[in-house]
């Protein structure tokens, strides 16, 4: 079985790591000075690279894998596993200037567990480094954040996510269309390890070395751009009949509804840019196919139109409410609803 990406390419030094240049330059910064704390926190979604920058950072402190310990506190999360750890760290590193320990999901540990573990980093020995890393720092104790150094890893943007599936698929010897790479960045939603899956998948699916966007659809289960475009079009037109239409298509498509969403708010954003801000026209072009951008350039051009924040703040309101809703189409339905029905009150 072939490698997974992700892991395949996962960083090897600070100079791999991308979008997160804030804590690559603090870290580095503070261990050429030789200061190094006996505990850090990264905290910041899934996917966003706090294992990654953890495996890091002990490489750069000089600690072997004999001496890098990673402990998952979803399966370890009791007292007793506490325990056994606190035993552990009292030993000396068999080969290494340091022993590290990265605790991966720490919020998933119980109280007891917490209380035996702030005893540890209160009077930790000198040879030993934790890494507690989580996606939920609401959860943490005060006490245990207080006693780290805190890093927040911010989600990578639509544009770094594209420079890094390009890369991946360049190494794995494939050619992405620009649109198809783009489409796969925004279906990552901000986590590397996400848009790399989608990689995988679409290239192991794909018959040639060159990547289409209509093959990333097909494999990832996006929405065509045709479907999304019906949506956008039928804002601008006016015609909720045509919008409600194509939101039943979606859903007898089978069309994950939050990601038919992402898609749209990524185009009606695109035309009030290039309404706005026409400087980034350039920009928003390598974003789309020939067609596409033809279409939403033409959207912007129009000088009476209902594609304005007002809708774009609807839109956004029914994306939050997806996850949420017993009937997944529904608040894509309301907001088309509110929009048109908003704008025919106006007109009249």
């Amino acid at each position: 079985m072939s490698e997974v990406l992700y892991r395949k390419y996962r960083p090897q030094g600070f100079k791999d790591v991308l979008g997160q240049e804030h804590i690559v330059d603090a870290l580095s910064g503070a261990l050429k000075q030789g200061n190094i704390a006996h505990a850090y926190l990264f905290s910041g979604s899934r996917g966003t690279g706090k294992t990654s920058i953890a495996r890091i950072l002990a490489k750069e402190v000089k600690t072997s894998l004999n001496d890098l310990h990673e402990i998952d506190a979803a399966s370890n999360r009791g007292i007793d596993d506490i325990r056994e750890l606190r035993e552990a760290v009292t030993v000396l590193p068999f080969e290494s200037p340091y022993k590290v320990y990265i605790i991966d999901e720490v919020h998933m540990l119980t109280k007891e567990a917490f209380n035996a573990l702030l005893k540890t980093l209160e009077e930790p020995p000198k040879h030993v480094i934790f890494v507690l890393a989580t996606t939920e720092i609401d959860k943490l104790p005060e006490t245990i954040i207080s006693r780290c150094q805190n890093f927040t890893f911010k989600k990578p943007s639509q544009k770094i996510l594209k420079i890094a599936v390009e890369a991946t698929a360049k190494a794995e010897g494939f050619t992405l269309e620009p649109s198809a790479a783009d489409l796969i960045a925004i279906l990552g939603d901000g986590s590397f390890r996400d848009a790399q899956g989608i990689l995988q998948k679409v290239i192991y699916s794909s018959p040639d070395k060159n990547v289409s966007i209509s093959e990333v659809e097909k494999i990832a289960g996006a929405p065509k751009g045709a479907l999304v475009n019906n949506i956008v079009s039928a804002i601008q037109d006016g015609e909720l009949e045509k919008g409600l239409s194509a939101v039943s298509s979606a859903v007898e498509g089978n069309i994950d509804m939050k990601v038919f969403l992402k898609m749209i708010l990524h185009k009606v954003r695109s035309v009030l840019l290039l309404k706005y801000a026409k400087e980034m026209e350039s920009v928003i072009k390598e974003q789309f196919g020939k067609e596409d951008f033809e279409f939403l350039k033409k959207l912007s051009g129009q000088t009476k139109s209902t594609i304005n924040s007002n809708t774009l703040n609807e839109l956004l309101v029914a994306y939050d409410a997806t996850g949420r809703s017993y009937i997944p189409q529904l608040p894509l339905e309301l907001a088309l609803i509110k929009i048109l029905r908003n704008n025919e009150n106006q007109s009249s």
